[in-house]
């Protein structure tokens, strides 16, 4: 490279140098958002992501030496903005819940153990990039874990990959990571580039017995478990008593970018989860929503779940109350820029079935979706709310429950705050707007079918995710 210092003399050179040294030092070092791996507890802040562009000052001499005039120079400084980093954003996540939790008076489960087996997990991811990164979780564990090592690869379908891309994954450095019970750990980057809306497989081998309560269940995606250590094995056969419909201690997987991106929550209960859509199919309506948006050609913005079957804003089970896991499962989303707030159908039902000790009014529902929404601002992100499903005919219907719902639907489309998203209009039948639409109907008259959740994904008006 040319030096820019060649006219200077040796005075003005050091000067100069040494300001280029003091612009380089402010660009620097780090991976741009990448963190060494670390075991972090449940309450700690959220990894800071933030791309670094310190300017780089440059000193440039041009002669004005005119003829027959005594001769001079003009030094010129001009500042040039140094390359964005690449940073981490979320591509895929999966919001957590303890397995072994229960109702009050129910008796709890106990959490299932993996010795000398390997699982692998398959996820659909919304943003590409150069390198990727994991989340591993033992978030609800009441003990230390160890996973014993971790690969990653491209999926090609079913349990099978694409050995040619097949990649250790490392923690500090190590092949395994040892999580104390509460503790959640990122991996070290891995360089294996992946595209937006592909399937990657990952492959997780527990060499002594671990329990693992910490899971994401009802995940419409196949999980594969085999005995001995396959991490590395072009498929696994599985048969149906080796197939899990859930994810193990496996909370996000992360790519690296230089490019401005929006990372966009979809935040609920079972509906946001997906129940009702086909198997392994991406049916999920926060995954046709993905699907719009990339055609519509915001390849850097994307959509992730969180998501949890049978999840309530008051109360726990199923999972942490939507109050309390907010602040992880959307503010705590690696570059997280908005959120899609549906919630608050199964508050109301439980009321009838399983757990009419735990009623709820619809003003509790609406307090806690405007403190979730104005959180969410409070944090950089715009909220968009989202009326509640009709469910006429599910078995925790009531006429109250009805209620309760068209109170909560008149106030989230009376909120000036938040940009709506009416679910509700867009899936009640013609004949009867307390029931879903047939067409869109999976069978319970609760959860939708895949052309329901393509409804859904429909409803979002693409230009408030700008």
């Amino acid at each position: 490279m040319r030096s820019p210092f060649a006219q200077i003399d040796p005075l003005k050179h050091l000067l100069a140098a040494a300001m280029l040294v003091i612009g380089l030092a402010g660009c620097g070092g780090g991976g741009g958002g990448v963190v060494d791996s670390a075991a972090t507890t449940a309450g700690a802040a959220p990894d800071t992501n933030t791309a670094v562009t310190s300017p780089v000052t440059a000193t440039t001499t041009a002669s004005t030496t005119p003829s027959n005039t005594v001769a001079g120079t003009t030094t010129v400084t001009t500042t040039t903005p140094a390359p964005a980093q690449s940073v981490f954003y979320a591509s895929w996540t999966a919001a957590l819940v303890d397995s072994t939790a229960v109702l009050p008076g129910a008796t709890a489960p106990a959490p299932e153990t993996f010795a000398n087996q390997t699982i692998r997990q398959v996820v659909r991811l919304s943003l590409g990039g150069g390198t990727l990164r994991l989340k591993v979780s033992n978030l609800f564990g009441k003990t230390a874990i160890t996973i014993s090592a971790v690969r990653v690869a491209r999926s090609t379908g079913g349990s099978a990959i694409d050995v040619a891309s097949d990649r250790a994954v490392t923690f500090g450095g190590q092949g395994s990571v040892s999580l104390a019970a509460g503790a959640e750990a990122l991996s070290d980057p891995v360089a294996l580039p992946v595209n937006a809306l592909s399937h990657l497989a990952v492959s997780m081998y527990f060499a002594g017995p671990t329990p693992m309560p910490t899971i994401h269940t009802g995940a419409r995606q196949t999980a594969y478990l085999a005995i001995g250590n396959q991490l590395a094995a072009p498929s696994i056969d599985a048969g149906g008593a080796d197939r899990r419909d859930s994810y193990y201690g496996l909370a996000a997987v992360e790519t690296s970018s230089a490019e401005s991106t929006k990372v966009v929550v979809a935040f609920g209960d079972s509906i946001t989860n997906g129940t009702g859509s086909s198997m392994d199919a991406d049916r999920r309506y926060p995954n046709l929503l993905d699907d719009r948006v990339k055609a519509a050609g915001s390849t850097r913005t994307g959509v992730v779940n969180a998501g949890i079957p049978g999840n309530r804003w008051l109360h726990d089970f199923a999972g942490p109350s939507g109050n309390n896991r907010f602040d992880r499962d959307v503010l705590g989303v690696a570059g997280a820029t908005h959120t899609i707030i549906l919630m608050g159908i199964n508050d109301i039902g439980f009321a009838v079935s399983p757990a009419p000790a735990q009623e709820v009014s619809a003003q509790q529902i609406i307090d806690a979706i405007a403190t979730a929404a104005a959180r969410a601002k409070a944090a950089g992100l715009k909220p968009l709310l989202g009326t509640l499903l009709p469910f006429k005919g599910a078995g925790y219907f009531s006429a109250a429950g009805e209620e309760n719902r068209q109170t909560v639907n008149a106030w989230i489309r009376g909120n000036p705050d938040a940009p709506v998203v009416d679910f509700d209009l867009a899936m009640r039948s013609a004949d009867d707007a307390a029931t879903l639409n047939p067409a869109y109907d999976s069978g319970d008259h609760l959860h939708p079918n895949d052309a329901g959740y393509a409804a859904m994904a429909n409803a979002v008006d693409l230009a408030k995710l700008q």
